[in-house]
C-alpha cells in the first residue's frame, strides 16, 4: 500500500483471490423480475457491484432512491453523471412494497448526489423510511446518506425519520479526494460528527476503498479521524474501476492486509468492521444492528 504518482498506471490482471463465482441467473431471477415489475433501480446495478449475484439470489438489494443521475462527477463512480429528472414521489412506497415483497430483515436506501435539490433529497429519505416503517416495521434501515453539502437542516430531517443506522462514506485519503469531485474530506467528517451529536441513538456509519494509491499511514489517519468524529461501523474493500475511463486501481491489496486493518480499527473502537476485498457499504449491512 504504496502512494503511486502514476494516475494513469493499469493493472490489467486481477489476483486470485479477486476472482468471484457467478450465480445462476434462475436465482437471480426473482428479485430481477420485482425491481423490473416496481421500476425500482439499486445501486447493486448502477455501480456494477461484484456482489451482485450472490446478493440478489439471497433477494438482498441496496435501493437507489432519487432518480440514477448524479449532479457529481466523481471518476471512480459508475452511477450516471447527468442532469436529475424530476422526483418521483411514488418511489418511496414502491421501495416499501419491494422491502414487504422481498421479507427483509434489514434494508439499505441509498441515491446519488441530488445538488440541484434544495434539500439534497433529505426529505424523500426521511419519506422512504417512514413508509418502511408502516408496511415492514421489523426491518432495520439503514441510510447511506450523501454529504447534503453539510446542510444541517437536511441531515435533522434525517434524524427525524429515526432510521437505525446513517452512513456516509468517507471513500479514500484526504491526498486522493481529486477522485471525489465535488466532496470535500472535512466536509464529510463534519456530517459523521452532526449525525452522532446530534441523535447518539443511530449508530454512524462509513467505508473506505483501498487500492486508489493510498499509503498504510494515510488510512490509519482517516481511522482515527473517523472515530474521533463519532463513527460507530466501518468498511474496508477494494476499489474496482467500472471501465477504462474510470480512475484505474493502483493496487490490488492483499486479504491478509484487510484482516490486519480490521484488527487495528477494532482496537481504535469501532464497534463493528466488515474488511476484504470484496467488501462494499451494504454488503453482509444486516450484521451491523445484530
Amino acid at each position: 500500500m504504496e502512494p503511486s504518482r502514476n494516475h494513469v498506471m493499469t493493472i490489467a490482471r486481477k489476483p486470485e483471490w479477486l476472482r468471484k463465482r457467478v450465480c445462476p441467473a434462475e436465482e437471480q431471477s426473482a428479485t430481477l423480475k420485482l425491481l423490473q415489475e416496481l421500476n425500482l433501480t439499486t445501486v447493486c446495478q448502477q455501480a456494477l457491484c461484484p456482489n451482485i449475484y450472490e446478493c440478489f439470489s439471497c433477494s438482498r438489494a441496496t435501493f437507489l432512491i432519487l432518480g440514477s443521475r448524479c449532479t457529481r462527477r466523481c471518476s471512480f463512480c459508475n452511477v450516471e453523471k447527468n442532469i436529475p429528472l424530476s422526483v418521483d414521489s411514488s418511489e418511496v412506497e414502491r421501495v416499501a412494497a419491494a422491502v414487504t415483497a422481498l421479507k427483509l430483515k434489514h434494508v439499505v436506501i441509498t441515491s446519488p448526489t441530488r445538488d440541484d435539490l434544495p434539500d439534497g433529497g433529505a426529505a424523500i429519505y426521511a419519506a422512504t423510511v417512514v413508509a418502511i416503517r408502516k408496511t415492514s416495521p421489523a426491518t432495520g434501515v439503514e441510510l447511506l446518506i450523501p454529504d447534503f453539502r453539510g446542510n444541517l437542516s437536511s441531515l435533522l430531517t434525517i434524524i427525524a425519520s429515526h432510521p437505525d443506522i446513517v452512513g456516509h462514506n468517507i471513500e479514500t485519503v484526504p491526498r486522493l479526494y481529486h477522485v471525489r469531485n465535488g466532496a470535500d474530506y472535512r466536509r464529510s467528517l463534519n456530517v459523521i460528527k452532526m449525525l452522532a451529536s446530534l441523535s447518539p441513538e443511530i449508530r454512524t456509519k462509513s467505508g473506505v476503498m483501498l487500492g486508489l494509491g493510498e499509503t498504510r499511514e494515510e488510512v490509519l489517519q482517516v481511522l482515527q479521524d473517523l472515530r474521533r468524529h463519532g463513527c460507530d461501523y466501518l468498511t474496508l474493500g477494494q476499489y474496482l474501476a467500472p471501465s477504462r475511463n474510470h480512475f484505474q486501481v493502483q493496487e490490488y491489496i492483499p486479504p491478509d492486509i484487510f484482516d490486519e486493518l480490521k484488527e487495528v480499527a477494532s482496537e481504535l473502537g469501532f464497534r463493528h468492521v466488515e474488511s476484504g476485498p470484496f467488501v462494499r457499504s451494504s454488503y453482509h449491512a444486516g450484521r451491523y444492528d445484530q
